[in-house]
């Protein structure tokens, strides 16, 4: 990177934006089409800002706040970089992942919405950022409020539940564990996905604030699973209490 002091500032490797470019709050589904979408039929005025290896971002607003979206692709690796990037070059103060999870629990049901409200995770990075300690990885406690009131005033029709609690980050898409999973349920833990550890260890170490927001899209124990379709577009009630969050204490 180069040193802003001494050279124009003309993006990082991974993203294209200006300074400017990006508001301090960041919505952060998985998908680039995901991040279109919501682009497209949430933020009013946005504009793309960047699109680097098919990663779109977009600056728009809501509620009359600043706000963007920047996909994350997939895994602990390509969320880290991203959410580096957004809070150590672009000022963005708080993001929250938009996503979908598996479900681990019997008492999650497909269409759910976790709210996790810690990342266990079997992943090195827990153990690499400060030598000799195994860091518990959290999102903002007032993301999280915020996020859970706001799942109480969210009640869409047929709406599913909203659940609170840990969830597992893997490094593995196709892991066949089931003593894993059966261990992890007997812990509280909701459901697995890819990227929540990997958001949490960045705000941490960056001094920003993150949350994960997930859209149970299938099932580990039944195999019930939405379509490709469905999880692009079955995720509004996730969206709408993540950006509750975001605009807390604006």
């Amino acid at each position: 990177m180069p040193d802003p002091v001494s050279a124009p500032f003309t993006g990082t490797p991974h993203i294209a934006a200006a300074p400017g470019d990006f508001a301090p709050l960041v919505l952060m589904p998985g998908d680039p089409r995901r991040a279109r979408r919501i682009a497209e039929t949430f933020l009013q005025d946005a504009r793309q800002v960047t699109d680097i290896r098919g990663i779109l971002g977009y600056t728009g607003s809501h509620q009359g706040v600043p706000m963007s979206v920047l996909a994350s692709g997939m895994g602990i690796p390509s969320v880290s970089i991203y959410a580096t990037e957004l809070f150590r070059y672009y000022g963005v103060r708080r993001i929250v992942r938009v996503g979908t999870a598996g479900a681990i629990a019997e008492s999650v049901a497909v269409r759910d919405v976790v709210i996790a409200s810690a990342a266990h995770t079997d992943s090195s990075l827990s153990r690499i950022l400060v030598d000799g300690v195994m860091l518990s990885l959290a999102p903002s406690y007032r993301l999280l409020r915020a996020a859970a009131d706001a799942a109480e005033r969210e009640t869409p029709p047929g709406g599913g539940a909203v659940h609170v609690g840990p969830v597992f980050t893997s490094d593995h898409f196709y892991l066949d564990r089931p003593a894993l999973f059966d261990a992890l349920e007997r812990r509280g833990t909701l459901a697995a996905e890819m990227e929540a550890a990997g958001l949490y260890a960045v705000a941490c170490a960056e001094g920003g604030e993150a949350l994960a927001v997930l859209t149970v899209s299938d099932h580990l124990r039944t195999s019930e699973a939405l379509t490709a379709q469905e999880r692009e577009t079955s995720f509004d009630r996730a969206l709408h209490i993540a950006a509750a969050a975001l605009l807390t204490d604006v």
